[in-house]
């Protein structure tokens, strides 16, 4: 069977891609940040990854690909920075979220998933909600929306790191709490990538 051509936006350190199944794909992961794709390569040995910013990527590349999964930056959109109104300064919201659903969703012929936190505001497009975060796609995802996104700010690294199925020790200056947080769980990365695979699947044989 033919290899899926995915590309996976604002990787990071991959916690989407963690249980992917590498017989079944052909992976360009896009990082901007140096050190993160430097981490996301020693995990992810076989996969193409380019230092750029990823928004541009997918604006000159997007028809290469079958399944595109788009996780761009959260922070502006995030309850979380909302409550905390007095520790952080007033922004507004990074609209790139929003520019690239309707991108993928006018212009991608394959599956895609843009994934974010849970907003501050009403989504201005409506998602899916499946474990604590936002999921807009063409495809269905269906699942329970409680999952551990929330569990707290008390939880160590330790209990993160066995969470998103990874281990960050050996890395240094580097904030870890931070990018555990902000990964992917790998259960529900690889469940959603199912709900599309299955589509993607009938069309490539």
């Amino acid at each position: 069977m033919k290899k899926i051509k995915v590309l996976n936006l604002y990787a990071c350190v991959g916690g989407n891609r963690t249980r992917w199944d590498n017989n079944k794909i052909d992976v360009t992961a896009i990082e901007l940040c140096p050190k993160m794709a430097t981490i996301y390569k020693e995990r992810f040995p076989n996969d193409k990854v380019i230092v750029c910013d990823a928004h541009q990527y997918l604006l000159e590349n997007f028809n290469k690909f079958d399944f595109i999964w788009s996780s761009p930056p959260c922070p502006t959109h995030s309850t979380v920075r909302k409550v905390n109104i007095n520790q952080n300064k007033p922004v507004f919201p990074d609209m790139k979220l929003y520019e690239e659903i309707l991108f993928l969703k006018g212009y991608f012929k394959g599956k895609w998933v843009v994934e974010n936190v849970i907003s501050w505001y009403d989504p201005l497009i409506k998602p899916y909600e499946y474990q604590k975060h936002y999921y807009w796609s063409n495809f269905p995802i269906i699942g329970k929306k409680e999952g551990n996104r929330g569990m707290g700010n008390n939880e160590s690294i330790e209990e993160l790191q066995n969470l998103k199925e990874i281990d960050l020790s050996k890395y240094k200056k580097i904030d870890k709490r931070k990018i555990l947080r902000n990964m992917v769980e790998p259960k529900a990365g690889l469940a959603i990538f199912n709900m599309a695979f299955n589509n993607i699947q009938k069309r490539l044989i």
